[in-house]
């Protein structure tokens, strides 16, 4: 999918003339919809217009659910108690579609250091893998219930243009999809590199509350102010 075949997308300005953007990947089997109706609840305030991009994730058959065909940004071949295991080329599509939607940014005067990279669950692990190897400096990387698919093209490929980018991970204590633990070794190694990383937890299962949402719009003001 080259440029001109941009990834569906709702999208969502909370003013006129936008001053930054945040591209916001859903999970699995979920679509762009999914997380739109947090915009309002962020706590965003009228000086900071922002332009929200959430973006459907191609169809595709997912191995670990019997090959059955859902939205997602790469292939799980089967999972055990604590890792998952990510088909590295479909990663790697995946990153190259949110460079894509990042170009389109930068096209519409948004520069990369006013993106913010985010995701949930399988979309949270293309944002941290997408954010970390980004050849140019990002804003921020939030990384909701999520785990690193593929540690050691972080550990390989990562860029030197986000080492210092501030990284916001929040989980929930009781997630029976993602358990705490792979949320927990995520965040250790980023931050063991050397990354500036926000660790969270919340008392809920695979999903987000408001005050997650809440600390979510205040690292997009502190990151975009």
């Amino acid at each position: 999918m080259s440029q001109n075949e941009l990834l569906p997308c709702v999208e969502i300005e909370t003013g006129a003339d936008p001053v930054a953007s945040v591209i916001w990947l859903h999970g699995l089997g979920a679509d762009g919809n999914d997380f739109a109706p947090v915009v309002p609840e962020l706590g965003l305030p009228d000086n900071l217009p922002l332009r929200f991009v959430f973006p459907h994730a191609p169809y595709m058959p997912i191995t670990c659910n019997n090959g059955y065909v859902m939205r997602a940004w790469y292939d799980i071949v089967y999972f055990d108690s604590i890792d998952r295991h990510a088909d590295e080329a479909g990663v790697m599509q995946s990153v190259t579609l949110v460079r894509d939607l990042i170009a389109r940014e930068n096209e519409r005067g948004v520069p990369t250091e006013r993106i913010v990279l985010a995701g949930f669950s399988q979309g949270g692990a293309i944002a941290y893998t997408a954010g970390l190897l980004h050849p140019q400096r990002l804003a921020g990387i939030v990384a909701l219930s999520t785990y690193l698919p593929i540690p050691r093209l972080i550990d390989e490929s990562r860029d030197t243009a986000n080492a210092q980018t501030p990284i916001f991970a929040g989980h929930g204590t009781a997630d029976p999809v993602v358990p705490l633990a792979l949320g927990q070794a995520a965040q250790q190694r980023v931050a063991a590199l050397g990354h500036p990383v926000q660790w969270q937890t919340y008392p809920m299962q695979h999903s987000v509350c408001l005050p997650e949402i809440q600390h979510i719009g205040a690292f997009l003001q502190r990151v975009l102010a």
